[in-house]
């Protein structure tokens, strides 16, 4: 059964979604991320994704305090992502309660340093964050499209033991259209060993219930959820499953 993993997005210390990774479409949900996190562990939801979005603009970890908050406050699996660009980062997330962390921009920019995460930390505590628009990997909240192609990139990592891969398709992401399914069925296909964690898209529970039959082992979901295309009631098929 696909694991569901919520995604909770701060700007200013605020639960936000945006379109397509434009910080111009913030639109605000909640201002308390502790409340909204206690809805998902309510209804025995056991994985968070947190996005530090202010970390993503400025280079570096801002929202550890709201990581350190929800990791004491909740039972959550957190993995966090923004902003870390440096060991330092890194550890203060750990420190903070992250489970996990995810790495987009670094993997592309700085190769040898995600590398030496991988080996410090152990590939089962780094995600590759494996962002693509019109097929291209983003990075840098998403505000720079590399040349680099999306399989010639993970198979980069996949073979330095990384396993665990977000995937998100910026130009679907925050635009309630649906998700690439097609595109995750191929990656699961290419990378066999490999947690393919479905992003972007979300409309319905249609949706998950597609990467489900596809065998897709994971799936983020926010704004469906914000905007009330999705109740909590609705997963609980997932959740208890």
């Amino acid at each position: 059964m696909i694991e569901l993993i919520p995604a909770i997005d701060l700007l200013d210390g605020k639960c936000v979604r945006l379109a397509q990774g434009d910080y111009a479409t913030a639109a605000i949900y909640d201002n308390n991320p502790l409340d909204v996190a206690r809805r998902f562990e309510d209804y025995g939801i056991r994985r968070l994704h947190l996005v530090d979005l202010d970390g993503a603009r400025a280079g570096h970890i801002v929202h550890y305090r709201v990581l350190e908050q929800l990791a004491a406050r909740t039972s959550l699996v957190i993995d966090f992502g923004g902003g870390l660009k440096r060991q330092e980062d890194v550890e203060i997330a750990f420190n903070s309660g992250a489970e996990m962390i995810t790495g987009g921009s670094i993997a592309v920019k700085d190769p040898e340093t995600f590398t030496a995460w991988i080996t410090a930390f152990g590939s089962d505590r780094i995600i590759l964050g494996a962002d693509i628009r019109n097929g291209k990997i983003a990075v840098n909240g998403w505000e720079e499209t590399t040349a680099h192609e999306l399989q010639p990139f993970i198979q980069g990592y996949y073979d330095k033991g990384i396993r665990k891969i977000i995937s998100t398709d910026i130009c679907r992401d925050g635009m309630l259209q649906g998700t690439s399914v097609n595109l995750y069925r191929e990656l699961q296909k290419t990378f066999p060993q490999g947690y393919i964690i479905a992003s972007g898209g979300v409309a319905s529970i249609a949706d998950i219930e597609a990467l489900n039959e596809a065998g897709i082992p994971a799936v983020i979901f926010g704004k469906a959820f914000y905007e009330g295309r999705i109740s909590l009631k609705d997963l609980l098929h997932f959740i208890n499953s």
